[in-house]
């Protein structure tokens, strides 16, 4: 007879979960050009070969490339 599952709770310290899925949900490619980065200025993950970098607040960061409207509206136009 197998164990029931434990519920996700977060211990009394905050650190630890009883029970969680480890790991992230964006998995690191073996290519440079397949890993995502998440967008400075949406947030959104994207890949990198979609992201150029700006100077924002006297840092370079990346952001999505040509910008976060227009990849917004590609990926909505896109047939799937």
């Amino acid at each position: 007879m197998a164990k029931a599952e434990p519920k996700t709770t977060v211990l009394p310290d905050g650190l630890r979960y009883k029970s969680k899925v480890s790991g992230s949900p964006f998995m690191a490619a073996a290519s440079f050009g397949g890993a995502t980065m998440s967008c400075f200025l949406c947030g959104k993950h994207r890949a990198r070969s979609l992201m150029t970098t700006k100077k924002v607040l006297g840092k370079s960061q990346a952001v999505c490339a040509p910008s976060c409207k227009a990849l917004d509206e590609a990926a909505a136009t896109a047939p799937r």
